[in-house]
């Protein structure tokens, strides 16, 4: 019986040793990619809203919509104080007003409400609108710019600011985008595809 035990035990030891190995060997190969890649991984982060908003051509984009909208803004503000006053006023002076005059007056004050409701979702949309127009140009340019930064320094992924939990302040690439966009410098035009030779 010894010598069958002792047999059983060295089948098992060589059967199990090759898939123990092979386990542990991809185990550590599974381990180890991860490290040795983000290892050489390089991540910046960019504040692409503010990189638009601070350059020379996002600042003047926001002067123009503020010039555009600021009188229809005031406008809208002064009826509004106007609307505030009247309802205060008809709070006020409910028990002097007869019940007609005072609905009358209630329906006609909803509807001007429901009517400066209406144009500011119109303007609102309006605003969106043109900035839109005004800033997808300087969006575009700006991607760009973040791309050809990224190659040039190495960076394999560039995150947006606000979807990083942490960061060193030093992999902020923001500041040397907008000083790029200011310069003039732009993202490198496509290559253009070589005509098959003849």
């Amino acid at each position: 019986m010894a010598p069958l035990a002792s047999l059983l035990q060295i089948a098992r030891r060589r059967l199990a040793l090759p898939h123990l190995s092979a386990l542990a060997v991809g185990a550590l190969l599974i381990c180890s990619a991860p490290l040795a890649t983000a290892q050489q991984m390089r991540v910046a982060v960019v504040d692409t809203q503010r990189a638009v908003m601070e350059t020379e051509d996002g600042l003047r984009a926001q002067a123009t919509l503020k010039k555009l909208f600021d009188k229809r803004q005031r406008e809208l503000d002064q009826k509004q104080k106007d609307l505030q006053k009247e309802r205060e006023d008809l709070e006020k002076n409910r028990a002097q007003i007869n019940t007609e005059a005072m609905t009358k007056r209630v329906e006609t004050w909803q509807r001007e409400m429901a009517q400066v409701q209406a144009v500011f979702v119109e303007y609102n949309k309006e605003l969106q609108q043109k900035q839109n127009e005004l800033t997808q140009p300087i969006v575009q340019k700006t991607v760009g710019i973040i791309r050809r930064l990224a190659t040039q320094e190495g960076y394999d992924v560039v995150l947006e600011r606000q979807a990083a939990t942490y960061f060193r302040s030093d992999l902020d690439l923001t500041d040397k985008v907008i000083t790029m966009y200011n310069r003039g410098e732009s993202a490198p035009a496509p290559a253009a595809a070589e005509k098959p030779k003849k």
